[in-house]
């Protein structure tokens, strides 16, 4: 071989090498996330499936491995089984939650396998090549600037907070700096943790020690059918008061443009967000162009007026 062939070998080896792209070998990417226990969840693993099979049928070379966990625990010896089982090429994670899940990814770096981390960030930067994410901490501005809109000085307001992780700190952040200095009072806010259950007795419990609420922000839909049950079994549902989620659950919306008026807004944050991840995973095997970075999504007010633009009665969420 001369010297020119010898360069191009060379060349196309390290570029080969780069992007991770072996000729004949499949590519392994699993996908990690938590076992669905709310509505938001579910749909979530409905488009993961839907983009399982879309990519796979896309790319014959591309093998794609779904594996949902109940619990942190269970979802690091997930990630184990990914890499000594599977020896995955990429992965693409949802967190259950940011601390206990921030080694074991790192775990899976060290292998070699590139990262997409989904929704709740790691609570060490830099382990990710690729962050894909609704804005949260624009879910919270928004539903701060409906709130401010629609309160006045001296109102009073509770809140129902997340799972404790990194997204739900800069939803609950961002709604909080909004809110400040407009004369709005935050009475309390306590973890609801994403459930309708938890909903559901946080509110009971902010019922029964307030006689005076206004508004509610829930930040997330289920959050807010626990709260909608709790206002009805109090017999507070018809006050004035008005409860704000988010996320964009097809009931919701559909209520929404029905003219609810104890839950007359949400906030969109999509459970596609899952998908679009594993769409950005394989590119970084399948495209001529760099892909790492970070991919943030909207967070849309959805009101009667738009709501009909992201009602999809068909799907699972």
């Amino acid at each position: 071989m001369n010297t020119f062939g010898k360069i191009g070998a060379l060349a196309t080896a390290a570029t080969l090498a780069l992007t991770g792209m072996a000729s004949a070998e499949t590519i392994k990417i699993g996908v990690s996330y938590p076992t669905p226990t709310h509505a938001w969840a579910a749909g979530m693993n409905w488009h993961a499936e839907q983009a399982e099979k879309r990519l796979e049928a896309l790319y014959p070379d591309v093998d794609l491995v779904l594996i949902n966990s109940p619990d942190p625990s269970a979802q690091a010896s997930a990630l184990e089984d990914l890499v000594s089982v599977h020896g995955i090429d990429a992965l693409v994670v949802l967190p259950f939650e940011s601390e206990p899940l921030t080694d074991p990814v790192l775990n899976v770096k060290k292998s070699g396998a590139l990262i997409t981390v989904v929704d709740r960030g790691l609570s060490q930067p830099g382990i990710e090549d690729i962050y894909v994410a609704g804005n949260n901490p624009e879910l919270g501005r928004v539903s701060a600037i409906y709130m401010k809109g629609r309160l006045k000085e001296g109102d009073n307001i509770v809140v129902l907070r997340g799972i404790p992780t990194l997204i739900d700190n800069e939803r609950f952040d961002a709604f909080m700096a909004e809110i400040d200095g407009s004369g709005i009072n935050v009475l309390d806010h306590k973890h609801a943790n994403w459930n309708r259950d938890d909903g559901f007795e946080v509110m009971q419990d902010f019922l029964s020690r307030f006689p005076d609420i206004d508004a509610v922000w829930a930040q997330d839909d289920d959050i807010a059918i626990g709260v909608v049950a709790a206002l009805k079994q109090a017999g507070r549902d018809g006050d004035g008061m008005f409860v704000v989620g988010g996320a964009g659950m097809k009931e919701t919306i559909k209520g929404i443009m029905d003219g609810n008026e104890l839950v007359p807004v949400d906030v969109l944050y999509p459970p596609s967000m899952i998908a679009t991840a594993m769409d950005v995973t394989v590119a970084a095997f399948k495209s001529n162009g760099p892909v790492a970075g970070r991919y943030i999504l909207g967070a849309t007010l959805i009101t009667k007026e738009n709501a009909a633009s992201f009602y999809f009665p068909d799907s699972p969420f």
